[in-house]
């Protein structure tokens, strides 16, 4: 047995690959013989073929539904986009992973968080607050649209090395580059016009948003913290709600997104272990790749700092002279690491099916402060 040789970051060092010519006059020429059809022809045929769903029953043993043309291959089993939404409207609502509602929901909470933390500090319930509730869940929707259209556009030569991301609708040819630009675009355009309808600071801090969106796609390619990048562009609306409640940035909701950020580097390291393989093989770098089997460690840690950093936050938040509210409010961290802490029991880094459902299990993990929180606010 030899032991390979690791760098720095203890990751395997690549292995030169020696290439012997074969000898035709030792050995004779025997030419492979292989399915008369091309792989576009048998994709065409078998659109689980096209989508890399090879796989014909779901994992509790029912037959998987029949999959829709062009549909992508982790997109939700039956969604509304593959089966009910007009076909030519379809390569767009991908791209914006209309078809995943797990991402604007990891995208939303956090301004939820905001919003309701900063009620429950200042004890005031206006109309406005519902208005903010509302634009920040259409705006989390259309921003998120956006920024995975931008993604898709960066990663269009890398998705197509990449078994889940193949059938995204940029490699897989369903929408063109301009056409992706134009869409990423009406986009933004719509979530700006909502976000204008809110005080100055926050306004600013929305614009303020649009650098690490832009930023994260290329993140993977510098460093193998790209989760980091990810978790200050998915939680920057807990400072952004917040500021459009009170008017003013406050501690609480920096710590709040701090705890925010901790909970991206757990949920978003649990999603990339799908595509580790993958990554290892066109260069792509990762928490997943950067921890390997020492993960689970590093999970705990996130955990613990996501649960610390939102108690502080509260703490810092609530008045002293309202204690009920207080607790009642720190039931939603003590709940939502809990809810982490089942998701840890579950783990299995080397199991996609696994991955996959405790990564959109993270929607219930977030919604569990969202509740706690209102109810703080009508005690």
């Amino acid at each position: 047995m030899r032991l390979l040789p690791r760098q720095r970051d203890r990751l395997t060092r690549a292995q030169r690959v020696i290439y012997i010519q074969a000898n035709l006059r030792t050995h004779g020429a025997h030419h492979m013989t292989g399915p008369k059809t091309t792989p576009e022809a048998a994709s065409r045929e078998n659109p689980r073929l096209a989508a890399g769903r090879e796989n014909p029953r779901l994992a509790d043993g029912r037959e998987n539904p029949p999959v829709a043309d062009g549909q992508v291959s982790d997109a939700v089993t039956g969604n509304w986009v593959d089966h009910l939404a007009p076909p030519a409207t379809r390569p767009y609502l991908r791209l914006s992973r209309a078809d995943r509602p797990i991402g604007t929901w990891l995208l939303l909470l956090p301004c939820w968080w905001g919003l309701l933390l900063s009620m429950v500090s200042d004890g005031q319930v206006r109309l406005f607050d519902l208005w903010i509730f509302v634009g920040c869940a259409i705006g989390a929707f259309l921003m998120r649209g956006a920024g995975c259209t931008w993604n898709d556009i960066t990663d269009r030569d890398f998705d197509g090395s990449v078994a889940r991301t193949a059938s995204r609708p940029i490699p897989s040819g369903q929408v063109s580059v301009k056409q992706a630009l134009a869409w990423a675009a009406a986009q933004s355009l719509i979530s700006f016009a909502i976000l204008l309808t809110f005080p100055p600071m926050a306004i600013a801090l929305g614009v303020i948003s649009l650098l690490p969106v832009a930023i994260y796609p290329f993140a993977k390619r510098f460093t193998w913290w790209p989760q980091v990048f990810l978790g200050i562009a998915f939680n920057w609306g807990a400072l952004l709600a917040w500021t459009a409640h009170s008017g003013s940035l406050g501690l609480p909701a920096v710590l709040l997104y701090l705890s925010g950020m901790a909970w991206t580097l757990f949920y978003d390291t649990i999603y990339a272990h799908q595509d580790k393989e993958d990554d290892a093989l066109i260069g792509v770098k990762s928490t997943a790749r950067l921890f390997g089997d020492n993960t689970a460690i590093w999970l705990r840690r996130f955990l613990v700092a996501t649960v610390t950093l939102m108690a502080l936050a509260i703490i810092t938040a609530v008045p002293a002279a309202n204690p009920l509210t207080m607790v009642l409010a720190l039931v939603g961290p003590w709940a939502m690491g809990w809810h982490m802490v089942w998701q840890m029991r579950k783990l299995d880094i080397d199991d996609p099916s696994v991955l996959l459902i405790l990564f959109r299990a993270n929607r219930d993990t977030g919604l569990l402060p969202v509740l706690f929180f209102a109810v703080a606010v009508f005690v």
